[in-house]
């Protein structure tokens, strides 16, 4: 019988399927286990990246309590933690985290931590390292990582011929410290320092109120200035002034606001740094030092230490030193405008010099010397100052020679506007010439009439108002100047006489005379690392007319001020521009022009002409200038 065969070759069979199944079911168990491992290094990976770890299972249940105190230190913006593979062996699986923290500065900091699971019970939990702390395998429990900044050297702005401008300077930065100092303190403080009463009363209970341990910034003195007040702050309790430097002019008012100010970076400064700046760095605030502070400042050095072992960093990044910025500034063009204003007592007033051989800027003078930057951002009318650009299109187009007869009545009509001369004075039958050299608005008004509605914009243009060069100058909302195409012979006729939409700052009339000088254009340059492009020529026989007429100006016209002046033979144009609905309307006195190698324009904000208050300063300034150089 065969029966007995059979029944042992089922049994083997059951026997075969019964062990394949153990093992199955062993290695899914397996499976889980290495899964379950996996889930806590996971947890932990997540925690970390979220920088809460409340939810990791760790063995030892005041760890997580640990990761702020241990990493707060490091100011960081945002930390990455990303595992290798879990080998795992019976009830221990390890793992390595890679751990990359977002330091500031922009700076990255990446190291390895091995981590380990343990099972106990049904569960895993992270175990304490074997070395180290959970955050950093350097690190002993208990010890906090710190990152230490230390400024690189920092740059200098250099005027034209290599000389800082703001060289680094002892200062002494007077705060107020919320966790010592008392509202009668502060109020002290106010008066000392010619701060409005409350102001620092008010800083200080909001600080309380936040509780911010922050010093309170109240105002930073040169070293002189500080000594003559040191005792009188020695006394105040809860006031610091931590001893620094900084970049500082000759003077607080020197080359302000296009060079700037240097102080605590705002929050909005810190916002729009891409980390490159923190709260509690000094940096460049304004101007030409927050323009270029990325490249004076360079890189600081970033370490990240454990105070307790300082000198033993768990990570260095060597710092890169900052590099000087070369500018077209004269520091003695800068003086003597900024002397000149001081002429227009304390009606507001800018003067911009500019170098007629390269187009470089000399000097932007601003009285007063702090807010509004009238010289290089500021839109006003040039009343008749723009006077040369009509003339240049005019002559440009062969529809007026210097010695055409052009009438210049009292007021002239056109299209039911009538326009007037400033004081209504009339000329007789005068030639071009002499209605240029009297500022003749009549004159101008009639031959509006020959124009092409784009020809005073084309003009402007190549004498370099209006001509784009704002953008490449590197200084916050600089204006060139704007002429518009003309839509009527009434725009037309203002247009012409620097009235209507018609507007420019000082630095685009400096311009204008510049390529004037010079017989072609060259957009204005204050970094010497700006790229100089060619020099687009000017119609030489219109140019040789205009420079004529702009001597005449000075020799028997509107500026006679200036015939003596010393420093050579001065070429310029007045205007007043008027401006507003007040009758009689308000008016802006201009005066622009050239002598030798440098061209300019002055414009006095309300102003009541041209010739008896922008000339003037014009004149002053030429003159300290030409002291300085004898």
């Amino acid at each position: 019988m065969r029966t007995p065969l059979v029944i042992a070759a089922v049994v083997k069979v059951v026997a075969a399927a019964g062990a394949g199944g153990a093992v199955v079911v062993h290695q899914r168990a397996e499976a889980e286990l290495d899964h379950q491992a996996s889930a806590a290094i996971d947890a932990l990976a997540a925690g970390w990246t979220r920088r809460d770890v409340t939810g990791v299972p760790f063995a030892d249940p005041k760890a997580a309590t640990t990761l702020q105190s241990a990493t707060a230190g490091l100011r960081a913006q945002a930390v990455t933690v990303e595992r290798d593979r879990v080998t795992r062996r019976q009830d221990r699986a390890d793992a390595t985290l890679k751990v990359t923290w977002s330091l500031p500065y922009g700076v990255s900091w990446a190291y390895e931590v091995p981590t380990t699971a343990t099972q106990q019970g049904d569960r895993w939990l992270i175990a304490a390292p074997e070395r180290g702390s959970y955050w950093h395998p350097e690190l002993k429990p208990g010890q906090a990582m710190t990152l230490t900044r230390t400024p690189a050297e920092r740059g200098d702005l250099l005027d034209r011929d290599g000389t800082p401008l703001m060289p680094q300077r002892t200062v002494y930065p007077v705060q107020l410290d919320p966790t010592r100092a008392t509202p009668a303190v502060a109020t002290q403080l106010e008066s000392l320092v010619g701060e409005k009463p409350g102001v620092l009363v008010a800083k200080l209970a909001a600080a309380r109120r936040a509780g911010s341990k922050a010093t309170i910034a109240v105002i930073t003195y040169r070293e002189p200035d500080f000594e003559a007040r040191r005792e009188a702050l020695d006394a105040l309790v809860g006031v610091v002034y931590p001893k620094t430097t900084q970049p500082l002019a000759p003077t607080r008012e020197f080359g302000q606001p296009l060079l700037g100010t240097f102080g605590e970076v705002t929050a909005e400064l810190v916002a729009a740094s891409d980390g490159r700046l923190v709260a509690g760095d000094r940096a460049g605030l304004s101007g030409l030092l927050a323009r270029f502070d990325a490249q004076l400042a360079g890189t600081p050095e970033i370490s990240v230490t454990v105070p307790q072992d300082a000198g033993n960093p768990l990570f260095d990044q060597p710092g890169v030193p900052g590099t000087d910025v070369t500018l077209t500034l004269d520091p003695q063009v800068q003086a003597a405008a900024e002397k000149a204003l001081v002429g227009s007592g304390d009606i507001p007033s800018g003067l911009v010099a500019v170098d007629v051989a390269t187009g470089e800027i000399l000097a932007s003078a601003n009285r007063p010397a702090f807010g509004f930057d009238r010289a290089l951002t500021g839109r006003f009318p040039p009343g008749s100052a723009f006077k040369v650009a009509s003339t240049s299109a005019l002559l440009g187009r062969g529809l007026v020679t210097l010695t055409s007869p052009v009438s210049c009545p009292a007021s002239f009509t056109i299209d039911g506007r009538a326009f007037r001369n400033f004081e209504g004075e009339t000329l007789g039958s005068p030639t071009f010439r002499q209605d240029f050299q009297h500022s003749c608005n009549t004159a101008f008004v009639q031959l509006s009439r020959k124009l092409a509605d784009d020809d005073l914009t084309k003009a402007a243009a190549a004498l370099g108002i209006g001509a784009g060069w704002a953008k490449e100058l590197g200084v916050v909302n600089a204006f060139d100047g704007s002429v518009p195409t003309t839509t009527g012979a009434t725009d037309k006729a203002a247009a012409t006489i620097g009235q209507g939409r018609v507007l420019v700052s000082p630095a685009a009339l400096a311009v204008m005379s510049g390529s004037v000088a010079r017989g072609s254009y060259l957009p204005p340059r204050l970094a010497t690392t700006t790229e100089q492009p060619a020099a687009v020529p000017l119609t030489p026989t219109a140019t040789a007319a205009l420079r004529t007429a702009m001597r005449d100006v000075v020799t028997g016209g509107t500026a006679t001020v200036l015939a003596n002046t010393p420093g050579g033979p001065v070429f310029g144009k007045t205007g007043t521009a008027e401006f507003g609905n007040a009758s009689p309307p308000k008016t802006h006195a201009w005066f622009t022009g050239y002598q030798g190698g440098v061209a300019f324009a002055v414009v006095v904000e309300q102003g009541r002409s041209g010739g008896s208050v922008a000339a003037p300063i014009a004149k002053a300034f030429l003159t300290e200038l030409a002291g300085q150089r004898s």
